[in-house]
């Protein structure tokens, strides 16, 4: 097994951060989870999709 790491994990820090944000109003709030769906949508689209061979 590999040794735990001395600094905190950048990507749990930026989690954490997002998590903190609360919304203004209903507009901040539609903003905030359109920003979380884009993300989302962006990451489904730079991961490779398995492909079928069956020819």
């Amino acid at each position: 097994m590999t040794q735990a790491k001395n600094h905190v994990d950048k990507n749990l820090s930026n989690v954490v951060s997002r998590l903190e944000e609360v919304a203004v109003n209903s507009h901040h709030a539609q903003q905030l989870q359109q920003d979380h769906d884009d993300r989302r949508h962006q990451d489904e689209l730079n991961h490779d999709s398995p492909t079928s061979d069956s020819r």
